[in-house]
């Protein structure tokens, strides 16, 4: 499954598929916001990021906040030169290392334990799905930030609230005051499992915004 055609469009379906197999957090941390991003949504995100702006295929990759490797490992597939994948939690990464190993690509990822402070350089395309800000008021932000610190182009999931003018402002200004440009948006609707004793029905489904960021001295 690793054989993926890393220089011609591949269906989204495959993509998905692949991402599947790619196993979640085995025991997820409520203060951490451990969601495993669905395949559906992970598929979506690096499909536009491959073909529709071109920032993965032999690009360099960091994954913020990677749990257990869905974005980079699914960058990996799709041929980018090398992923990085960077995460708190040392049960997700040991999990992520098993899963780019299932999938073939072993030797394309890389992957740090550790809090995302700590990564320095730079890369082509960041990928993250950061903490919502629900446990955490908020949260959100310090992903924006060392995304546009070490990132060319940026590709951000943030929840979609109902004050959502409001909320975009805030974003807007909060990205442009650290050196970015949104260049699109796309909502779309995730769901997820009943993972934490507070959660009241078997599946919830919200509306999430990716945001589309490029530096503006790339």
């Amino acid at each position: 499954m690793g054989d993926f055609p890393q220089k011609r469009l591949v269906r989204k379906r495959d993509l998905e598929q692949a991402i599947s197999r790619i196993t979640a957090h085995p025991s997820p941390k409520t203060y951490l916001e451990q969601y495993t991003i669905p395949p559906e949504i992970a598929a979506e995100i690096l499909y536009l990021a491959a073909y529709t702006y071109n920032d993965i295929i032999e690009k360099t990759v960091i994954d913020l906040g990677c749990g257990t490797g869905r974005l980079a490992i699914a960058a990996a597939l799709l041929g980018a030169r090398k992923t990085l994948g960077i995460e708190i939690d040392k049960i997700a990464i040991k999990e992520a290392t098993r899963n780019a190993e299932r999938l073939g690509v072993k030797t394309k990822t890389d992957w740090i334990i550790g809090d995302i402070e700590a990564i320095r350089g730079s890369f082509d395309t960041v990928l993250q799905n950061p903490p919502f800000g629900v446990q955490k008021k908020r949260a959100d932000r310090k992903f924006l930030k060392k995304a546009l610190q070490i990132g060319r182009h940026v590709y951000s999931l943030h929840k979609a609230v109902d004050t959502i003018k409001e909320k975009g402002d805030f974003l807007k200004k909060f990205i442009q005051d650290n050196g970015g440009e949104i260049k699109a948006v796309y909502t779309l609707k995730m769901s997820i499992p009943y993972m934490f004793h507070f959660h009241q029905k078997p599946k919830h489904t919200f509306a999430v915004n990716l945001y589309i960021i490029e530096k503006k001295d790339a």
